[in-house]
């Protein structure tokens, strides 16, 4: 029915909801704008969104609304429920791929960022894929940390490293609850860090670490392999971070190489 049959019989039609855009556009603006509001903290954890409140709050269609909050859910932004409704999930914490960062650092602003040491131990000799990866000869001693890392008391990541002895050691009489194992490297070594390789995966968590993050086993958690190196690019801690994948949200702001560009080269 246009929008002149609906006049002609009494009824009116606010004017948001029509538009020379189609109703996928408008649904995009909407979920940006809640997006925000969410992330600013508009919204708190666990309220419900309405769709009859948003329509008119932001004169838009029910339909337009429905098609918003579905791209919210695929986002992980909020959950969906039948018999529940929609309600709002807390927001994941950002953390750059573009930076060499400690999680402390990253989540700054955030909240209280603290570490529980699992154990934190000096080995007499290291696993021959840690030897390789530290670039270590045959029968090095290493110092092993694995911690249970929280953001506002709630577990986010497990986290096992692995450290040359003359790096590590220092680090056992550190305040490691409070501090970036980053900092504390530079702090002790009086070198600077310099960069780390990085592989990321998919994938899902095995019972014990489950428990450590208050998860049920096989929730689908972030893999980080991590190999992080000083200025003079001597590798000094070979890591592997274990996630939530419901909380986390890795980012990265990438940069087009234009040699692409260049005549002769396909596109």
């Amino acid at each position: 029915m246009t929008s002149a049959e609906n006049a002609a019989r009494g009824r009116r039609i606010p004017a948001g909801w029509t538009s020379v855009y189609p109703r996928s556009q408008r649904a995009e603006r909407l979920a940006g704008e809640l997006r925000d509001q969410i992330l600013a903290g508009r919204f708190g954890e666990g309220e419900r969104l309405e769709e009859a409140v948003l329509a008119a709050r932001h004169t838009a269609s029910r339909n337009t609304v429905r098609e918003a909050l579905e791209l919210l859910r695929r986002e992980g932004l909020i959950e969906r429920r039948r018999g529940a409704g929609t309600t709002v999930r807390a927001p994941k914490y950002g953390h750059g791929l573009d930076r060499l960062t400690g999680l402390a650092e990253a989540l700054a602003g955030y909240g209280t960022v603290r570490n529980r040491v699992v154990s934190a131990e000096r080995l007499p000799a290291a696993p021959d894929r840690i030897l390789d990866r530290l670039e270590l000869e045959p029968g090095s001693g290493v110092v092993r940390l694995e911690r249970l890392r929280f953001v506002n008391d709630e577990p986010l990541s497990y986290d096992i490293s692995y450290l040359p002895a003359d790096i590590g050691v220092p680090l056992l009489d550190a305040d490691l609850v409070t501090n970036d194992v980053f900092g504390l490297i530079e702090q002790t070594s009086g070198q600077s860090l310099g960069r780390a390789e990085l592989t990321v995966h998919a994938t899902n968590a095995e019972p014990d670490v489950a428990a450590q993050l208050g998860l049920i086993t096989g929730a689908a958690i972030f893999t980080i392999e991590r190999l992080t190196r000083l200025a003079d690019d001597r590798p000094v801690d070979s890591e592997v971070l274990q996630i939530r994948a419901d909380r986390f949200a890795l980012e990265a702001v990438v940069h087009r190489d234009r040699r692409a560009d260049l005549p002769g080269r396909a596109n």
